[in-house]
């Protein structure tokens, strides 16, 4: 008896389909993934994709990334993911965005970040067009929609609970809404302290939403010394590369709450499931002593104008300086490479001074024994 020609095409099919699952299951099982929400510190190409001014896809970005192009990182290489990937062993994480991302690099996670974002749905309107956080995790969701059809449901939900995720936000809230003008519009409607706990009462709901969403080992950075990025030297004319004071205060309020406020979340949980960075100890290490990290100078931006080189754009009619290893900042606002990569160094060996509970190395060693 002959078999039926379609019957042939559907078998050869789902055998073809179970075929694929069986070579990605496996490395699915085996590696753990990486997922990355926040703004422009942590924008590994996002804005490429979108209608934005908030873009980082001309040169001289991307000078020192292996292929000498920009990347849309704000960086002039590698950025502040890519060096944890790295250090931890993982594999590179692409923007969500990209083309790229498909099939068996959706189970290495994604970068959803965007570069103007912040806390707040109204930090960054004057770049229109980009991923806020509501979209940001919408995207998480549709990413879970994805790899589920590939690995199933139960697997997905499996590699989502046993990844790493970062969540880098607030600068923004502050240089780019509080701060943005003398008469924006939160400014008037708080004062400083009062917009600080606002601004963590929110951030508390963004937390708790990534956490319904899976997420059980999130990584949260506090902001860095905001006065003392050469965009707001250059703005507050800072004579002797003293920091902003008001930037600077704000930081000084808003990141002690955010820490306590992820350590009673984590006490509501019963878990350490949000682990502190402190961004601000860790870049004042750097502002204040860059000669004992091998660094030349924390106050002058190798790239950029005016002051500092901390007004206008990155361009290619900027200044730019011929050694970036040298220069703690890259741009008026975003770290080179190499400073990125003492950053991530305090994050897999730090004591809790920067890293609480614990440090990366730490994390991944308790997860490897469960």
């Amino acid at each position: 008896m002959s078999i039926p020609r379609i019957f042939l095409i559907t078998t050869l099919t789902v055998a073809l389909a179970m075929a694929m699952v069986a070579t990605i299951v496996p490395q699915a099982e085996a590696a753990r993934a990486f997922f990355v929400f926040g703004d422009s510190l942590v924008d590994s190409g996002n804005n490429n994709y979108l209608a934005t001014t908030a873009r980082a896809d001309s040169p001289p970005y991307g000078i020192d990334y292996p292929t000498h192009r920009p990347t849309g990182r704000f960086s002039n290489g590698f950025n502040f993911p890519d060096i944890i990937s790295q250090s931890m062993g993982l594999e590179p994480t692409l923007p969500y965005l990209s083309p790229e991302l498909n099939g068996q690099r959706l189970l290495n996670g994604a970068n959803f970040a965007s570069a103007g974002i912040g806390i707040l749905n109204d930090t960054g309107i004057q770049f229109v067009n980009i991923l806020r956080m509501f979209r940001q995790f919408q995207l998480f969701e549709e990413y879970q929609r994805r790899v589920s059809a590939i690995i199933g449901a139960d697997r997905t939900q499996q590699l989502v609970n046993n990844a790493l995720v970062l969540i880098t936000l607030g600068g923004n809230d502050f240089v780019n809404n509080y701060f943005l003008t003398p008469f924006a519009p939160r400014r008037r409607q708080f004062s400083l302290p009062d917009y600080c706990r606002f601004l963590v009462s929110e951030y508390r709901k963004l937390l708790m939403r990534l956490y319904d969403l899976g997420g059980r080992r999130i990584l949260v950075t506090g902001t860095g010394p905001l006065g003392c990025v050469p965009a707001e030297l250059a703005m507050s004319g800072s004579t002797n590369g003293e920091c902003a004071p008001e930037p600077q205060r704000a930081a000084q309020i808003f990141n002690p709450q955010l820490f306590q406020m992820l350590q009673s979340l984590n006490r509501e949980l019963g878990s350490d499931v949000f682990i502190t960075a402190n961004a601000f100890a860790m870049n004042t290490d750097l502002i204040n002593s860059p000669q004992r990290f091998g660094f030349v100078t924390s106050k002058v931006a190798c790239c950029g104008q005016g002051l500092y080189n901390g007004l206008g754009l990155c361009t290619v009619v900027s200044n730019l300086c011929p050694n970036r290893n040298v220069y703690v900042f890259w741009d008026a606002f975003h770290p080179t490479e190499r400073a990125n990569r003492v950053l991530v160094q305090q994050l897999m060996t730090g004591t809790t001074e920067y890293m609480n509970p614990m440090n990366l190395s730490t994390i991944m060693a308790l997860d490897a024994k469960l």
